[in-house]
């Protein structure tokens, strides 16, 4: 908020000087510690968290004038205002808060309050510390003086990604309050969902304070979308009209997955007695509560919050009430920082605030604490153990070590199936015990124990169902100009047609439920469209889903998901096959005319070569012209069934054997091989004459 919007609010209020209290602390000095320092507490006394920490706000100060190692000679006391559930009401009682002189202001518990008097309290130099306002733009450096003792919904969404994540569920619905609260928390939920490729699929925006004929008319809305998982962020005053709504309506029932924020936690402990429709409305519901661990210190504060109960006070426990009660020690613990270095508790005008003239506004009674930076310091370095943990900030100025406790709502109670924190993510394992274990240890393995869903069941809902007006899935097809066979414009119903297509229509008449679905062509037709715009387009939610030879590449894995390929890879000729038909002179197939006529040449040659080498020293190559015509024929003719008769007695004669034995085995082996081929498999014939150069899909 501007500068000038606070002048406005300032102008809307009328500050009397009667009004406020004496400056009995300004006469301070650096050497003497004041008698009583006043802090102020800023919430809605009648409220879920109002009933829940105004009690511990009292037992707080109490405990802390009764420690004589706190504060020790001065008194701690504090002024409450009831804002009312009104932003309007609560600026106000805010701004009187401040002109009484005041030190520090507990709350408020509203987000929305808390941004406009942000803007006052840096103005004025007053720590604002709030035990229930988790807006995380809270945390920003616009407001330096606001200091945030519960968490922020920066964690508790990224809680909710962790618990959809888990489920595998992609599109949720987010019911919210339409505040600064609700805005900034499902703010926060779309970008922890985003990082783990979920979205919120829609809105839906409460008025505050809205009346249970509106909310009706918003869940029914909802309704008839797609989606059945639900994100339910609003306030504890008016929350559980969201379920009695929803349970009306019959959406509490098998497919529907309710997750509540913490407020529901602060709902359920504040009036699991006094209403039990409480529990019967959010039956199945998940919901997360702020974790606080086991301590002695907690017991012991829930001992004294039940005697206080017992003595007719109306209490209640929740996250809340520790957070309001360690908020007190934090702000005592500062104070005793704070005066034990010599620092003055004292306040100035404000030069910036002068008395408007022939007005009533006495805005001079609005003064700056003189060392409020000093003791916001002080805060910020807190580091003690309280009821709700360790107190400590980080350099983000959020609390350390958030976590939270996942529940689950069934019969008249609910159950822990998990936790979560910042450190280990989902577990069921404590995270008070996993910050000295590694995170990857064998106790984490199981992430979040069973659920009973609503309508009283343990199967995991599917998430989403088909809305009674949702569009049709739109299914992109490349219009392609080559390689037809996969996809191609066709004037049938589909208006499209090819292998493509019918794998995908035959996967989808596998579904146990119909699926509606339109086939979009992508590209004009005139050349190949680009196959990474197509999956570009499926990413942005153009199209729901693509089909094609798409090739998978790592860019395109980034960002869409592809199904398992059913074409082989690599490339394949398509060729006819053409029957070799038998006959009696087939067994001269497997070699040429040519190459029959050059082993013929062969024998004759070889023979004359060792009949030259040969008949001079060995009769068996001599006699008559035509005994040794018919040895140089015969004898390289038997060499091929090695029955040759005529032995050689040269060196010569023998190594051109040799040779021509090696010939005749290759040529044996080859015409046995070719021979069987002929004779068994067809033989296959393709078109192709020159290199292919397949084009990149």
């Amino acid at each position: 908020m501007s500068s000038s919007h606070l002048a406005a609010l300032l102008l809307c209020v009328c500050i009397f000087a009667g009004g406020g209290i004496a400056d009995s602390q300004s006469g301070t000095n650096g050497l003497s510690r004041p008698t009583e320092v006043r802090i102020g507490a800023l919430f809605t006394f009648d409220s879920v968290i109002g009933r829940a920490v105004k009690p511990a706000i009292e037992l707080a100060i109490a405990d802390v004038n009764a420690d004589p190692s706190v504060l020790s000679g001065t008194r701690l006391s504090v002024l409450m205002q009831d804002t009312n559930c009104s932003g309007f009401v609560g600026t106000i009682e805010a701004l009187q808060l401040l002109a009484k002189d005041v030190i520090a202001v507990l709350g408020p518990q509203s987000s929305t309050i808390a941004h406009v008097i942000s803007h006052a309290v840096n103005e004025l130099h007053v720590p604002l510390i709030s035990f229930a306002a988790s807006d995380p733009t809270l945390s920003s450096l616009e407001y330096p003086y606001f200091v945030r003792t519960t968490l922020s919904d920066y964690y508790q969404m990224a809680a909710v990604a962790s618990i959809i994540s888990q489920y595998q569920w992609r599109e949720v619905i987010a019911i919210y309050v339409d505040d600064d609260y609700g805005r900034g928390g499902i703010t926060a939920l779309g970008d922890a969902l985003a990082k783990r490729k979920s979205k919120i699929a829609y809105k839906a925006k409460l008025p505050p304070g809205a009346g249970r004929s509106t909310i009706q008319d918003i869940l029914m809305r909802v309704n008839e979308m797609e989606s059945r998982v639900y994100v339910v962020h609003v306030n504890p005053d008016s929350g559980l009209a969201v379920f009695s709504a929803a349970k009306s309506l019959g959406m509490m029932s098998n497919g529907y997955v309710w997750i509540a924020t913490d407020w529901l936690s602060a709902v359920i402990d504040s009036s699991r007695h006094d209403n039990p429709d409480a529990m019967e409305h959010t039956q199945g519901v998940i919901m997360l509560q702020q974790h606080v661990a086991d301590s002695d210190i907690q017991h012991s504060l829930l001992r004294k919050l039940n005697n206080q109960t017992r003595e007719g006070n109306r209490s209640s426990v929740s996250s809340y009430t520790v957070h309001a009660y360690d908020s007190v020690w934090l702000v005592a613990r500062a104070i005793e920082q704070f005066l034990s270095e010599g620092n003055a508790v004292s306040f100035s005008a404000n030069q910036n605030l002068q008395p408007v003239k022939r007005s009533s506004l006495q805005l001079d009674s609005l003064r700056r604490f003189n060392n409020g930076d000093k003791l916001l310091e002080k805060v910020w370095r807190a580091n003690f153990t309280g009821v709700s943990g360790q107190v400590q900030f980080t350099l983000d100025r959020n609390l350390i070590h958030p976590a939270y406790d996942i529940l689950n709502i069934g019969g008249t109670g609910f159950r822990t199936i998990g936790y979560w924190s910042n450190f280990s993510g989902l577990s069921v394992v404590a995270p008070e015990n996993l910050h000295s274990a590694p995170p990857n240890s064998s106790t984490n393995n199981i992430q979040l124990r069973s659920v009973i869903w609503p309508g009283q069941t343990a199967e995991k809902p599917r998430g989403w169902a088909f809305p009674y007006h949702g569009k049709p899935l739109r299914i992109g097809v490349p219009l392609r100009t080559s390689y037809k066979e996969f996809v191609m414009q066709d004037n049938g119903p589909d208006g499209v047609k090819g292998f493509s297509v019918d794998v995908f229509k035959s996967a989808v008449s596998l579904l146990p439920y119909p699926v509606a679905f339109n086939f979009v062509l992508f590209g004009d037709g005139l050349k190949n469209p680009s196959y990474s715009d197509l999956v570009q387009k499926v990413s942005e939610n153009y199209f729901d889903a693509a089909i094609g030879d798409i090739t998978i590449v790592t860019n395109r894995t980034r960002l869409v998901d592809f199904t398992q390929p059913y074409t082989e890879s690599g490339l394949i000729i398509v060729a006819p096959a053409r029957e070799i038909e038998s006959n009696a002179w087939a067994f001269l197939k497997p070699f040429t005319f040519q190459m029959w006529c050059v082993l013929g040449l062969l024998f004759l040659f070889v023979g004359a070569v060792v009949w030259i080498l040969e008949h001079r020293t060995n009769t068996e190559f001599r006699g008559t012209p035509r005994q040794q015509i018919m040895t140089v024929c015969w004898f390289s003719f038997s060499t091929m069934f090695f029955a040759h008769r005529e032995n050689t007695s040269s060196a010569l004669g023998r190594f051109v054997l040799l040779v021509w034995l090696f010939v005749v085995l290759i040529v044996n082996s080859s015409y046995t091989a070719s021979l069987t081929s002929l004779l068994t498999v067809q033989e296959l014939t393709s078109g192709v004459k020159a290199l292919l150069i397949m084009q990149e899909l």
